[in-house]
């Protein structure tokens, strides 16, 4: 079964940055996207951006140039380097990976709360 661990969330000044990771139990190269998601209270959940198994990163308008998408193969881990956080950046941060044989899977998030 495979399974996705968010961590990396807490509580963070605005003006300051936090670097999520989304750690698999298999080679994230057996999938061929993981995106990051989040969910505010009270909102929807929405998409942040993705990275394809070549590499290709995506991002959602509202977050370029503030967020990062990057992968260590030999941890199996993605990760999402979040800079300049915003109040409005409070949430919480998903994973998800999709696989060639239609597999997809969610983490169980990590809470992100920006807050002086």
């Amino acid at each position: 079964q495979v399974q996705l661990v968010e961590s990396g969330g807490g509580l963070v000044q605005p003006g300051g940055s936090l670097r999520l990771s989304c750690a698999a139990s298999t080679s994230i190269f057996s999938f061929n996207f993981v995106g990051w998601y989040r969910q505010a209270p009270g909102k929807q959940r929405e998409f942040i951006g993705s990275i394809t198994r070549g590499g290709t990163t995506g991002y959602a308008d509202s977050v370029k140039g503030r967020f990062t998408i990057s992968r260590d193969s030999a941890e199996n881990t993605v990760s999402l380097q979040i800079d300049s956080l915003r109040p409005e950046d409070t949430a919480d941060y998903y994973c998800h990976a999709a696989n060639d044989e239609g597999g997809r899977y969610w983490g169980q998030g990590t809470r992100v709360t920006v807050s002086s």
